[in-house]
C-alpha cells in the first residue's frame, strides 16, 4: 500500500508587482473643446482608462517561490519495497484578472475629491514546477522496475502540486499580493489623473 508524506520547505520569493500597462490613446479622445480652450473631461478618461486595463487581461502582481519535498512508499510482499523522496522547486504567480472590470467598478466623488476602484478578486496561476532543479532518490528492490518509478514520480507530483498552492496560500504572501496590487494600481491612476490635471484626487483601491 503507498504511503505519502510531505515536508514544506519554504524560501520566499516576492517579485514586485510591474505594472507595465502604459496609457492607451484613448484618453487624448476625451478632450472636448469649452470656451476656446480644451478641458479633459476626467470621466471619460476613467472610462476610457478602465478599457485599457480590461484589454490588459491580467496584472500578475507577486510571484512565489520555493521548494516542496513529498515522499511515496509502497510496503510490497518480503523484499518487494519500495520509495521514492522528491524536493523540486516550484513558483507560482498571483494576478488580478482585470478583464473582469466594469465601468461601475470605477467611481468618481467630485464632493470628496476622491476616486475608487474596486479590483476583481486576485487568482492564482498554476504551479509550475522546474523538474530540472528537482533532486530525486529511489529506494528498494522494487525501484527497480521503471514503470513503478513513473508510478512513484505521478503521485510524488501529485502531492508536491497540493502541498505548494497550500504553501502559497500563506496569510502573508496573500497581503504581501493584495499591497502589490494597490500599489500598481494607485500608481496607474495616479499617472492617469496627471495627464487628466486631475493630480490633487485621492485615490482609494479595493480589493475583491
Amino acid at each position: 500500500m503507498a504511503k505519502s508524506g510531505l515536508l514544506i520547505i519554504t524560501h520566499l520569493f516576492a517579485a514586485g508587482a510591474g505594472f507595465i500597462v502604459a496609457p492607451r490613446e484613448e484618453p487624448l479622445e476625451s478632450e472636448v473643446k469649452h470656451e476656446g480652450f480644451f478641458e479633459v473631461d476626467t470621466k471619460r478618461v476613467l472610462a476610457a482608462a478602465v478599457e485599457s486595463l480590461r484589454t490588459e487581461n491580467s496584472l500578475i502582481v507577486y510571484a512565489y517561490k520555493g521548494f516542496a519535498a513529498v515522499s511515496v512508499e509502497k510496503d510490497g510482499f518480503l523484499l518487494l519495497d519500495g520509495r521514492q523522496d522528491l524536493l523540486v522547486p516550484a513558483s507560482v504567480s498571483y494576478m488580478v484578472p482585470l478583464s473582469k472590470l466594469s465601468g461601475g467598478d470605477i467611481t468618481l466623488d467630485e464632493n470628496r475629491n476622491t476616486l475608487t476602484i474596486t479590483l476583481p478578486k486576485m487568482a492564482m496561476s498554476d504551479v509550475a514546477f522546474e523538474p530540472e532543479g528537482a533532486r530525486v532518490l529511489n529506494a528498494g528492490i522494487i525501484t527497480l522496475s521503471q514503470e513503478q518509478v513513473e508510478e512513484f514520480t505521478r503521485q510524488n507530483y501529485a502531492t508536491a502540486r497540493r502541498a505548494f498552492v497550500s504553501q502559497a496560500q500563506g496569510a502573508a504572501i496573500v497581503e504581501q499580493a493584495r499591497a502589490n496590487a494597490t500599489k500598481a494600481m494607485t500608481r496607474y491612476l495616479e499617472a492617469i489623473l496627471r495627464a487628466a490635471g486631475r493630480p490633487d484626487v485621492r485615490i482609494v483601491v479595493r480589493l475583491g
